[in-house]
């Protein structure tokens, strides 16, 4: 049978150049790591107490939540060659806000949707004012954010009045605790928000104006496309995800650290993005691979807690794990093995002139 890229090898054929198949692969590999040392760590067990499902699978769906919701902006904005710094202090910033109105608040569910919607409203504002920096201003999307990710914490600090804020309202607390279908609500939520961004930016002609400013801004301004209203929209949603994922960080302990909530995420959305296959340089963006780079970041986190790495040798660890991961999805890299693989097959010289 030709391989004309149709039936099952060209199916495969297809899957494999995905880049975010790999990360897929690796979640796997850590799974049997995990599962060599522990026969039992896949297994999956019912909570008769709450109706839900119990175990290390779903503990990890839990944990990619706000990784999911950071790496789903972080996309949409380095679509754009652009870059967002402030998404683990804008994480803080929601936090801050809801526990800080909860604290004074009664313990209701209407209390509950005013500090969500708080919470939100400020994060998307915050996503705005980078926006405006980048689009209006001129300053650099790196600068930028970075200016906001320092001065991020500073502003919680002034929220809370430099105390780390606890409150208490179920409803809030049920929003990263609670379970529907036997799942996480946190990660059911972040996988609804994931598909309404995909459908928005893919059924509609938002995804591709986003490429096209972060391909060749010029063409696109030519063509007409408004840079500086996605540039505003797409931080603003930046910010949005963001104060999301800092809900659902908080309201599982309901209390907002604010030295570590949301401390170096940033780096983890990179990577997220970077393994699902979108381009730092900017124009093409994979959401589906950030979602599944951001599942592979919450698999090698709970990977290192689960195999005792210690902590000064985490980054380490982790480090190795997304290099070797990159070098496989690296076209280069797999040019060089094909080569490789084409040159030690061909006959030497004298086997040639033999024949």
């Amino acid at each position: 049978m030709s391989d004309n890229g149709t039936g099952p090898a060209g199916f495969l054929k297809e899957v494999v150049r995905r880049q975010y198949f790999w990360g897929v692969v690796a979640i796997v590999l850590l799974l049997l790591v995990n599962l060599t040392k522990d026969p039992s760590y896949l297994s999956i067990g019912w909570n008769d107490a709450n109706g839900a499902l119990v175990g290390n699978l779903v503990d990890i769906l839990r944990a990619a939540a706000p990784i999911m919701m950071i790496s789903i902006g972080m996309c949409l904005v380095i679509a754009t060659s652009g870059i967002d710094l402030s998404v683990g202090s804008v994480m803080v910033i929601a936090g801050a806000v809801s526990m800080q109105f909860l604290a004074a608040a009664p313990n209701t569910f209407a209390g509950a949707m005013a500090a969500l919607g708080l919470a939100l409203l400020v994060s998307a504002v915050v996503g705005l004012v980078n926006g405006i920096l980048v689009s209006v201003v001129g300053l650099q999307p790196f600068i930028s954010t970075l200016i906001m990710m320092l001065a991020g914490r500073g502003i919680a600090k002034v929220i809370t009045g430099g105390q780390n804020t606890s409150a208490v309202n179920d409803s809030f607390r049920w929003i990263a605790n609670g379970y529907l279908f036997g799942l996480p609500v946190v990660f059911l939520l972040a996988l609804a928000i994931v598909v309404l961004v995909g459908l928005l930016v893919r059924r509609s002609a938002l995804g591709l104006m986003i490429e096209a400013i972060g391909m060749d801004p010029q063409a696109a301004r030519l063509a007409g496309v408004n840079r500086r209203g996605l540039l505003l929209a797409v931080y603003s949603i930046s910010g949005l995800l963001s104060g999301v994922a800092g809900v659902f960080a908080t309201a599982s302990v309901m209390t907002v650290d604010i030295s570590r909530t949301g401390y170096q995420l940033e780096m983890d959305a990179i990577l997220a993005v970077v393994i699902g296959g979108t381009s730092l340089a900017g124009g093409k963006f994979n959401l589906t691979g950030a979602t599944v780079g951001a599942l592979l970041i919450a698999t090698l986190d709970k990977t290192v807690v689960f195999l005792g790495v210690s902590s000064s040798a985490t980054p380490a660890f982790k480090a190795v794990v997304i290099v070797v991961l990159c070098l496989i999805q690296s076209d280069r890299v797999r040019q060089l093995l094909r080569s490789r693989r084409t040159t030690g097959s061909r006959p030497s010289r004298k086997e040639a002139v033999a024949a």
